[in-house]
């Protein structure tokens, strides 16, 4: 095993000979072979053990066992205790994925402070088989039946080639030790009744089930590859543009399919939506129809649909001074400065009478029966008219500012000056208000 692990390394992961390692080591057999064999491979390691503090004293003693290997290897071992239950209690979530984590996060964290290249974690092809099982039985996409992937950021498994079979013969051949944790052995957890009950009937059918298994992830991730690169050809046509962080989706592109709905699901998984059909009839709902993630709004706007991030804080309203001649908003940055002569007029920009300003102004957002007198018009407009014979969507109305004198629209942001504020021949003082957009 040793041998073949150096032949992999130098033929696929080629990094680790050169690079500071950090070893993710639970004192386990999969882990702990992970260590001896890195050892043995003469590589630049460190271990990183988590106490999680759910086993009493089974706890304690995997941190004392952890902490002698790395004593015997001449090795250098950090130690990172946590309140899992605590934790799990916090953030609502099961124990497990409270452990994952909160160890992911430390080591993270852990490399970052002391400069560790890789972090590497002692997965293996039993390992993937049972994430493979895991992601089938509760419905994936492709993505879901690739595997576990070899490199990962910082993140490397050099062990996926080997089985639990290999591990453990390398182990017993070398009379390695290894602590063995009593939960493993609990099939309350769907993981370990996969690797207990399910698994071994499979082995049983097939002995060389986990032959077969690599070739069918090679399989997959070859398909993988081509509906990436097919996908990518979809969206470069479908995306008609991105702006002020929302994308507009032609629907016409998703409609010429036979089966839109794996399209779509290409499309917005990355974002968090999960009900599939919802997302299917948004193609035929009326403007204003939208569908919710944890985080992303998709809103049906006549001939589009809209993707958003959801805002989570209240944007308040800003006081601006006469003395003001620069402010950071959401928008970008406002620039106010008084001029000898009106220039173009980009959108961007509006000149006024600044003697028909009452200081200090406000840059709100829009409100219920707002009013204003579209320059170029002769009289008043609701702001909801105007939006509307705009033809905005009702996340440009979200996104769209008022900068205001009083209770007086001065300015609909990069849309429309008000008439009441235009420069005259009187003017004495003209006032230039310019947005420069983020970058």
């Amino acid at each position: 095993m040793l041998n073949t692990l150096k032949s992999h390394i130098e033929n696929h992961l080629i990094f680790l000979n050169t690079g500071k390692l950090l070893i993710a080591i639970s004192g386990g057999i999969d882990s702990v072979v992970l260590t001896h064999l890195c050892a043995q491979l003469n590589l630049n390691i460190a271990l990183a053990h988590c106490n999680f503090n759910l086993r009493g004293d089974e706890s304690d003693a995997d941190e004392a066992f952890v902490k002698n290997l790395a004593e015997t290897l001449n090795v250098e071992c950090f130690v990172q205790h946590f309140d899992t239950e605590q934790y799990s209690r916090d953030q609502k979530c099961s124990i497990q994925m409270a452990a994952r984590e909160l160890r992911y996060n430390w080591f993270d964290e852990l490399s970052k402070q002391l400069n560790y290249d890789y972090i590497l974690t002692a997965h293996h092809a039993d390992d993937n088989l049972e994430t493979f099982l895991i992601n089938f039985t509760r419905g994936t996409g492709l993505e879901g039946l690739t595997g576990i992937p070899e490199v990962n950021g910082k993140f490397v498994r050099p062990l996926l080639p080997f089985s639990s079979e290999n591990i453990e013969a390398f182990a017993k051949e070398n009379n390695i030790k290894w602590r063995d944790d009593s939960s493993n052995k609990s099939v309350k957890y769907l993981r370990n009744k996969l690797r207990h009950e399910v698994i071994p009937i499979l082995k049983e059918i097939n002995p060389s089930l986990l032959k077969s298994f690599d070739n069918t992830l090679n399989n997959l991730q070859g398909t993988a590859v081509i509906v990436e690169e097919a996908v990518d050809g979809f969206l470069n046509k479908s995306i008609e543009s991105i702006e002020n962080g929302i994308v507009k989706f032609k629907i016409s592109e998703f409609k010429q399919k036979d089966n839109p709905k794996p399209y779509l699901y290409e499309a917005f998984k990355a974002f968090g939506f999960t009900e599939w059909d919802d997302v299917l009839h948004l193609l035929d709902a009326e403007t204003g129809k939208q569908i919710y993630s944890n985080q992303y709004r998709l809103l049906k706007n006549r001939e589009h649909l809209l993707l958003s991030e959801m805002k989570s804080e209240t944007e308040v309203a800003i006081q601006i001074s006469e003395a003001d001649k620069k402010v950071e908003t959401a928008l970008g940055t406002l620039i106010f400065s008084e001029v000898e002569e009106i220039s173009e007029t980009p959108t961007n920009c509006i000149y006024i009478d600044k003697a028909l300003l009452k200081f200090p102004l406000t840059l709100r957002k829009k409100q219920e029966g707002d009013v204003f007198y579209p320059l170029g018009m002769a009289g008043k407009k609701k702001l909801s008219k105007y939006f509307k014979d705009e033809k905005l969507s009702l996340l440009d109305k979200e996104n769209t500012w008022l900068l205001c004198s009083g209770e007086d629209i001065v300015w609909v942001i990069n849309r429309r000056a008000d008439n009441r504020f235009k420069v005259t021949p009187e003017t004495e003082r003209i006032l230039k208000i310019e947005v420069l957009e983020k970058l």
